[in-house]
């Protein structure tokens, strides 16, 4: 379990290299859902375009990085966030992505000037490969989601949201290898009702809660490059036990809808993972009680749906 005095220490050595992330608030008629409030916690707008370099960050600086600096396997956004915590670190990292990695993080990754590898078809692919790239070179692993540096990272965005939006009766979070809805609901302990958000094509999740521990899950689906690995994390499964409430699963179908809603009424250009928590209500999958207030975070806007130049 991660203790609140561990979090909000980490959250005040990191503070300094990420963004506040704003929140915006918005009348739940808007999306089809009136008598509800809704408070969106933007993320896509951190650095990197996601939630990730909170717990990238918090890993190289609760740690001693070595000469040979960092690798990190990724679908795209961890690889990004950790690119970029060590270029302002001046650390060497590598990074491997499998081949479903979108184009706009492949990009992302590059330009801050990590080694990137691009292998296999899937995220364990490329975890497995980057495994042994840290055995054989002594860089220090930089784990996606199952690392407790990277958990104590992403509960900052717990502590932030709490602070901007005291009201949350129920907070939905999409989950990939659970590092932030493991993070966010061991910052919160039952203050706010947590639900997570899968696609059906990804359940990891819930396929852990069915089995009582971590099993593989199918890997599939358009948020694929950033929730899809074979199986939810070790180290935040005991969390998500105690503190979140259920998953909802949603179509992939259901977070298109939810990208074109975002941008059609909050003008806000989300990846599918980024998407994934509003699907759950747009969809009808998770139907709030009258007068509930419903935080949703948006957690990656690393998309190449909207375009400026033709």
């Amino acid at each position: 379990m991660l203790h609140p005095d561990d979090i909000l220490r980490t959250y005040g050595i990191v503070r300094r290299y990420v963004r506040r992330t704003p929140v915006v608030e918005a009348d739940g008629a808007d999306f089809g859902l009136p008598g509800v409030s809704l408070a969106f916690k933007l993320e896509l707008v951190q650095h990197t375009g996601s939630f990730k370099p909170r717990g990238a960050f918090a890993n190289m600086l609760l740690r001693e990085v070595p000469d040979a600096g960092v690798v990190a396997a990724s679908g795209g956004n961890h690889g990004a966030a950790v690119a970029f915590a060590a270029h302002r670190l001046h650390k060497p990292a590598r990074i491997f992505v499998p081949v479903v990695s979108s184009p706009a993080k492949v990009e992302r990754i590059r330009s801050y000037g990590a080694e990137l590898v691009i292998t296999g078809d899937r995220y364990d692919d490329a975890l497995e490969a980057s495994k042994l790239f840290a055995a054989e070179s002594g860089a220090m692993p930089v784990h996606a989601y199952d690392q407790v540096e990277t958990l104590l990272g992403a509960a900052g965005v717990g502590v932030e949201f709490e602070e901007q939006a005291p009201a949350l009766d129920t907070l939905l979070v999409a989950v990939g290898g659970g590092g932030l809805i493991g993070g966010v609901a061991g910052w919160y302990q039952g203050r706010v009702k947590v639900l997570g958000v899968e696609p059906e094509e990804a359940p990891t999740l819930a396929r852990a809660f069915e089995a009582g521990h971590p099993v593989d899950a199918p890997a599939g689906g358009i948020a694929a490059d950033s929730l899809a690995p074979r199986q939810v994390g070790h180290l935040m499964f005991p969390i998500a036990r105690q503190f979140v409430e259920r998953v909802v699963l949603v179509t992939d179908e259901a977070i298109q809808d939810a990208q074109e809603i975002l941008w059609k009424v909050l003008h806000i250009a989300a990846e599918p993972g980024g998407a994934a928590a509003l699907a759950a209500l747009t969809s009808g999958r998770y139907r709030p009680q009258e007068g509930e207030c419903v935080g949703v975070l948006v957690c990656g806007g690393n998309t190449t749906a909207v375009r400026f130049r033709t």
